[in-house]
């Protein structure tokens, strides 16, 4: 007789998963502690955090936004490998508000982060109807055509920069704004994915032509899941040049669209909580093995093959998958 391993829902799961009925504080607690977790987290125990490891967490969420940015975007099909497009005009738009007009951080990130979402949406109207690596392809190449630009016509400093820019009042002020916008990203996305109009971004990733079928302009959505995207990513970019107190080429660096992938693929695409739970771990990993030198890169290219190989659905779904579900061996006959 053999054997194979069946998964249950436990039964709050169950009961909790459509209708939301709860009967007991066990059960409210059994829904509530999985989202209360990375709230109480970052905004309880990281203020208590050294001066150099609260530096860590406020590069990690700058990342993490730029990862549920990635997601954000994967989530209607658009393959991006240019999150650096959006972190970099979010940068230069916030550094000249700053720098050029004297207007306040309180002033030059929101505009930033709405006006560069506007702006990363037109550059990328045209090549909508592009599909997988060719819309990848593009965004690629747009910020490295945006740096070598800057650097040929020296406008916006040119190779320099803006430099002198004004800083936030003082790093616990920062790191409290951060973790407000990514937390807010976080629900908001999950909250917006949960809804009518999820389930129609879910279905023009999944079937655009079924989609397209049923009278829905699919272009129109995806520009406005662009625009969405765009903006925590601009947003990203306007925080950390003021973090910084510089905006330069630098923001069109390859590590801003290469490190988002990677912690998505770590912590799981499809579920935002994932890129977040990716970000945490790589960014830290990566200060931690610094001291490493040249085998840096080693290391850490190795626990992302590992990552990929030994749990492909990614860190977020195996986690939800043990948390909700329970395993026994049963038998076949």
């Amino acid at each position: 007789m053999n054997r194979r391993k069946e998964r249950i829902d436990r039964g709050v799961k169950a009961r909790s998963a459509d209708i939301f009925a709860l009967t007991s504080y066990r059960e409210m607690l059994y829904l509530i502690i999985p989202g209360a977790i990375p709230v109480v987290g970052l905004l309880c125990f990281s203020p208590l955090l050294s001066a150099y490891w609260r530096e860590v967490i406020i590069s990690t969420a700058i990342y993490a936004l730029l990862a549920m940015s990635w997601d954000m975007l994967m989530s209607a099909g658009l393959l991006s490998l240019g999150q650096a497009l959006f972190f970099g005009i979010g940068s230069y738009l916030a550094g000249s508000l700053n720098y050029y007009a004297g207007f306040p951080p309180i002033l030059t990130i929101p505009i930033a982060t709405i006006l560069g979402g506007l702006i990363c949406t037109v550059l990328l109207l045209p090549v909508l109807r592009l599909r997988g690596i060719y819309f990848a392809m593009v965004t690629l190449v747009l910020p490295l055509m945006l740096s070598r630009l800057v650097e040929a016509t020296r406008i916006l400093g040119g190779t320099e920069g803006l430099t002198g820019l004004t800083p936030f009042p003082n790093q616990l002020t920062a790191l409290f704004i951060i973790q407000l916008a990514l937390l807010a990203t976080l629900f908001g996305f999950r909250r917006i994915m949960g809804s009518d109009y999820g389930l129609v971004i879910k279905g023009i990733s999944d079937n655009d032509r079924s989609v397209m079928s049923a009278g829905l302009n699919i272009y129109w959505y995806k520009a406005q899941v662009l625009f969405l995207g765009a903006c925590v990513g601009c947003f990203a970019g306007a925080f950390g040049t003021h973090m910084d107190m510089f905006a330069g080429m630098p923001g069109f660096a390859l590590d801003y669209s290469i490190m988002p992938v990677a912690a998505a693929v770590v912590g799981g695409t499809g579920t935002f909580a994932g890129p977040l739970i990716g970000a945490f771990i790589l960014v830290p990993l990566s200060e931690m093995l610094r001291a490493l030198g040249a085998l840096r890169m080693v290391f850490y290219g190795l626990f992302l093959v590992v990552f990929v190989v030994g749990m492909p659905e990614g860190l977020f779904a195996y986690i939800q998958r043990k948390y909700q579900q329970m395993e026994r061996w049963v038998d076949v006959s």
